[in-house]
């Protein structure tokens, strides 16, 4: 079968590339997606002129990519496997339309499984792993594209519409490109603690693909599947380059910090923060995202001088007044920051964790500074009594803080001529406000012009404008013991909190209202997912 033409020369160079084990200039030649030279336009050409049919190409194929045996140990040659993604290949580029990029979508998804069948080849397969980490990323690529193109994607909605379970774009190609991770991570080739060879060289490269992509549609509990498989047969991170490292600790966060886990979130985020370079401002700035936060939310504020780098400059506005809120226990000034930037945490994931899962950390920093303003030490030095709260005083303050919320301010009482003959012992005291230096007494607050603000439910202490009543301040304290951050007991029928171990701790402030990180992070060494070996 003598023939001639650029199929016939891209094929026998192919040949060449298997044979010498050349899988990076393998997978220089096997490119799918424009711009390339004009050599692939002419080969595409040729392929719709004298291989518009299956048939011609099976020929050919099987004459100029044969299957050798008996080959030396150095030398590689084709297998059925590879033969049929040969085929799919030139396929893609004699029908191949980049204008129609759903088509285009469709033919490249195809050729990506004709390529994981290639690379699960026992023995030769290893020879396909550049030419699958370049086939991922430009279906990785299209696919994130058409997700930002809804006028596309409805298309496939409509034909999929009689199907229950509909799948966006993005998720059918993280299934995709997770096939390979799998056959990465099995991979035998390299024992499991040993550095990296073969096809496990791979397994954070698709990792990190498949991840994005299923960041990207918002299917992250997708990825549980995937940690655990990490978990169990992964190679240690730390035998990887220093960019898969980082990019998986961010994911890795990222996911924990989803569900909820945010001491190993933080683990990952700082670690990912740590190494990456300085230089690498963008990215920084991108692990910073998530880091204030989950340190936030264990009660670690951002110093100054974190804020002053310049990955961080563009968010100190934003999580500053989250750092002041948690630092007094200031409910005015976190609503008031949640207003502020609700567009930009919501974008990012972070509007409703911060807004349920930073009020304990509020409760506790506001009931501790009732306590400051309220307790009266006994005269006795020696007294055994317990150091209290009386929870009439916490009640009494998150009632005024309420009505701050909805709107009332701080009246402006006119000055009155006091009368020589009038006695002192008829004069009313004022109790001093938490943090604002104004009377708590709801005397000393005037309504708004239009009435009370009507409050969504996240927007108040308990549930929008309901009222603050004795049984919710217990129930916050009881919920504040049992979680750590408050170290005492209630004693119900006196109403009030007892602090223990103030003698043992040298105050009862220190007793009382334990350090929160100590709180959060106990019993969480191990981080699911994370293979340091």
């Amino acid at each position: 079968m003598a023939q001639s033409g650029l199929t016939v020369q891209f094929v026998t160079s192919i040949r060449d590339f298997l044979k010498n084990l050349d899988g990076d200039k393998l997978r220089s030649w096997l490119v799918v997606e424009p711009p390339v030279p004009d050599q692939y336009q002419n080969l595409a050409q040729e392929l719709k002129q004298k291989h518009c049919h299956s048939a011609s190409l099976d020929k050919l194929l099987e004459h100029y990519l044969p299957e050798e045996y008996d080959l030396p140990e150095d030398q590689g040659t084709a297998w059925p496997g590879f033969v049929t993604f040969m085929k799919d290949f030139l396929e893609y580029w004699r029908d191949v339309d980049f204008d129609d990029l759903l088509g285009a979508h469709q033919r490249l998804t195809a050729l990506t499984n004709s390529c994981t069948t290639a690379l699960n080849h026992p023995t030769h397969g290893t020879i396909m792993l550049q030419t699958s980490i370049s086939l991922c990323a430009s279906l990785s690529k299209l696919s994130m594209t058409l997700n930002k193109r809804p006028d596309l994607t409805k298309k496939l909605r409509a034909l999929d519409a009689g199907e229950e379970d509909q799948k966006s774009v993005v998720e059918n190609t993280a299934e995709v490109i997770q096939k390979i991770f799998t056959t990465c991570l099995t991979d035998r080739s390299s024992q499991r603690f040993a550095k990296p060879e073969g096809k496990k060289v791979g397994v954070y490269i698709f990792a990190n693909v498949t991840l994005k992509l299923l960041f990207a549609c918002r299917r992250t509990h997708l990825a549980k599947q995937l940690f655990t498989n990490i978990t169990a047969k992964s190679p240690p991170l730390s035998l990887y380059p220093a960019a898969q490292r980082v990019t998986y600790l961010y994911y890795l966060g990222r996911f924990h910090f989803i569900n909820n886990h945010f001491t190993r979130a933080a683990q990952c985020l700082q670690e990912a923060y740590i190494q990456t370079p300085p230089s690498f401002q963008k990215h920084r700035k991108q692990i910073l995202t998530y880091l204030i936060p989950c340190n936030l939310l264990l009660g670690r504020l951002p110093s100054q001088a974190l804020l002053q780098r310049p990955e961080a400059q563009p968010m100190a506005e934003i999580f500053t007044p989250f750092a002041q809120a948690i630092r007094t226990g200031n409910y005015l000034i976190f609503q008031h920051a949640l207003e502020s930037h609700e567009i930009w945490l919501f974008r990012k994931g972070l509007l409703l964790t911060l807004t349920f899962r930073l009020r304990p950390l509020l409760w506790r920093a506001f009931s501790r500074r009732t306590f400051l303003l309220t307790y009266v030490a006994p005269s006795d030095a020696d007294s055994r009594k317990a150091a209290t709260l009386e929870l009439s005083h916490l009640v009494k303050t998150a009632q005024y803080i309420q009505k701050r919320l909805e709107g009332y301010v701080p009246a402006q009482p006119a000055l009155k001529i006091r009368q020589p003959h009038i006695n002192s012992m008829f004069l009313k005291a004022v109790s001093n406000s938490v943090g604002s230096g104004t009377g708590t007494d709801d005397s000393t607050l005037a309504p708004p012009p239009g009435g009370p603000k009507l409050l969504r439910p996240n927007e108040g202490l308990v549930w929008g404008n309901m009222p603050v009543t004795t049984e919710h301040v217990e129930s916050v304290v009881a919920s504040l013991i049992a979680q750590g951050l408050l170290h005492g007991f209630l004693a119900h029928s006196q109403g009030r909190f007892a602090i223990m171990g103030a003698k043992q701790k040298g105050s009862a402030v220190a007793a009382g209202w334990p350090s929160v990180v100590e709180v959060m992070e106990r019993g969480e060494d191990k981080v699911p997912g994370w293979v340091k070996g």
